[in-house]
């Protein structure tokens, strides 16, 4: 990833709140690409355990996050703070334009 250039994350911000008011719903339209385009389920290391990303979610506190398993332990994990495999799934490009948008 980070081979988009700022003009390119921009349009893609663009696009998915083009018809967004304000912060939340600029974000629920980041989420809905996310979810759109995201190719899961994908594995990753966190902490040095891999899991299973199943998911993403809007959490209550408003954050984008990774819904994550191993075995039948669950946690949710935002997505800026979520590594992601080398290479990195099919659409990942979205969570690199979020990260761009929320600075």
């Amino acid at each position: 990833m980070g081979t988009l250039d700022r003009a390119e994350l921009e349009a893609m911000i663009e696009e998915a709140t083009v018809d967004a008011y304000g912060e939340g719903e600029e974000r629920t339209g980041l989420f809905t690409m996310l979810e759109q385009y995201l190719d899961l389920p994908f594995t990753t290391t966190v902490l040095g355990v891999e899991v299973t990303v199943r998911g993403v979610d809007l959490a209550p506190d408003g954050r984008i996050v990774a819904r994550c398993s191993r075995g039948r332990v669950r946690q949710s994990i935002g997505i800026l703070d979520l590594p992601l495999p080398n290479p990195a799934p099919e659409g990942a490009e979205w969570i690199e334009a979020y990260r761009h948008w929320a600075g």
